[in-house]
């Protein structure tokens, strides 16, 4: 059996990417739209995912596709049901952004907490400039250490950001407790307790039907008005219209996010809009170190290599 494997969003990955030993079609394409999706796939044995959706409709016109690699953690662009009932293969990345994920919260979680972009703002307008002593102080400077950093999500990401929290800056950590499956060995603390207790809040959880919106409105009123809520996880956890609000009339402290409900956000998507100096928004990078990119590269090919002798690794299916 000839297998032809096809990667749909080769720009979606900026490492090196081997070809799979086994291939005897190896393909990619930079960008895909929705529908070029069938097309491309006529006759592939194996694709490529990061971001292209592959539903029913698609996939049932796909009868010689037998495994799905998709090159992201998150898999909700897949109908792993359809997958599950019809034999087809899919796995996913594991454990490749433990570093640069919590270090991008982090990056988050300092410049928000210490006022880096209102501070830089002032010295851009002149304020030190105007000053009459070596110093000023605008705006609040929090410290981490002593302070209680709340977790939503107790996977390697949430488990990685909690060590920084807690060996690298002194903080207290709470994991949020949620509905089964849980992890064993963590100590979990109820979920509006971590709400009303955090100086910080981290989301680290996959986006489901039980997490969509897990911070709305209601959530947000019972933080802190001096919390601050960091999301590198996935756009639509989190209420965008309620965050909005809440920064306009200080419910909390601030948010730095780096995902969106939209990817990418279309001209007019309200948290563009949102120029303060307590909102950071960035285009969902806390992935994409160079390293990071380059582990989840080779695990990529590993997954499919390793489905193809029999053996496979990492399967959501």
């Amino acid at each position: 059996m000839s297998h032809r494997v096809v990667f749909l969003d080769r720009a979606s990955l900026k490492a090196t990417v081997r070809k799979p030993f086994f291939a005897d079609d190896y393909v990619e394409y930079q960008k895909t739209d929705s529908q070029s999706v069938v097309e491309r796939l006529k006759g592939a044995t194996v694709v490529i995912t990061n971001k292209v959706p592959l539903r029913e409709e698609t996939l049932k016109q796909l009868p010689d596709l037998k495994m799905i690699a998709v090159a992201a953690t998150g898999y909700d662009v897949i109908d792993v049901a359809y997958c599950k009932a019809h034999g087809i293969a899919v796995a996913n990345i594991r454990n490749y952004a433990v570093h640069t994920v919590p270090e991008h919260a982090f990056s988050l979680i300092l410049a928000l907490r210490r006022n880096i972009l209102a501070y830089r703002q002032d010295v851009e307008a002149g304020v030190w400039q105007r000053s009459d002593q070596f110093c000023f102080f605008n705006h609040p400077i929090g410290d981490l250490h002593g302070a209680t950093l709340g977790i939503v999500g107790e996977g390697v990401l949430g488990e990685a950001t909690a060590k920084i929290g807690s060996h690298g800056f002194g903080m207290k950590v709470l994991f949020a407790d949620h509905a089964p499956p849980k992890k064993p060995g963590v100590e979990f603390t109820p979920f509006e307790q971590v709400l009303r207790e955090s100086d910080i809040i981290s989301l680290h959880c996959p986006l489901t039907a039980d997490t969509r919106n897990v911070i709305g409105e209601k959530e947000l009123k019972m933080m802190k008005p001096t919390a601050i809520l960091i999301n590198t996880s996935r756009g639509g956890l989190v209420d965008e219209q309620a965050l909005i609000k809440a920064l306009d009339e200080g419910w909390i402290a601030g948010a730095g996010f780096d995902v969106l409900t939209t990817e990418p956000p279309t001209q007019g998507h309200p948290l563009l809009d949102v120029r303060r100096p307590n909102f950071i928004l960035t285009p969902h990078v806390a992935w994409a170190s160079d390293g990071a990119m380059q582990f989840l590269a080779d695990q990529l090919i590993d997954n499919i290599e390793l489905w193809f002798k029999g053996t496979p690794q990492h399967l959501v299916t």
